[in-house]
Order: C-alpha cells, then sequence, then structure tokens
C-alpha cells in the first residue's frame, strides 16, 4: 500500500495513479463534457468532485 508504486497510467497526458478508481476520474477530464458547473465563475468540471474541490478553494 505504502510503496510508491503508481501501476495505473493515463494513456493521454502520462499521470500515473495508485489506484485504478482514480485513474478512471481522471480520464473525465480529457473529455469535452464538463457538465459540472461553478455557480461563481465560468468554470466547469468533468468529475463531481472536481468542482466540489474547487468551490472549497
Amino acid at each position: 500500500v505504502h510503496t510508491g508504486e503508481r501501476p495505473y497510467t493515463c494513456a493521454t497526458c502520462g499521470k500515473s495513479f495508485t489506484h485504478s478508481s482514480n485513474l478512471h476520474l481522471h480520464r473525465r477530464t480529457h473529455l469535452a463534457a464538463r457538465p459540472f458547473r461553478c455557480p461563481a465563475c465560468p468554470k466547469s468540471f468533468a468529475v463531481a468532485a472536481y468542482l466540489q474541490r474547487h468551490l472549497r478553494t
């Protein structure tokens, strides 16, 4: 678990992840569809959790 190994790599950008589920979420960032829109600015996100993170900062 704490080996630092990141065996799951995005074929589009090369970013790597420790868990396949994180890679799956990341892949959405490369899609044109970004249905989660910020109510305070023009930004939009492909993953709801990324919008939530944006709203906290």
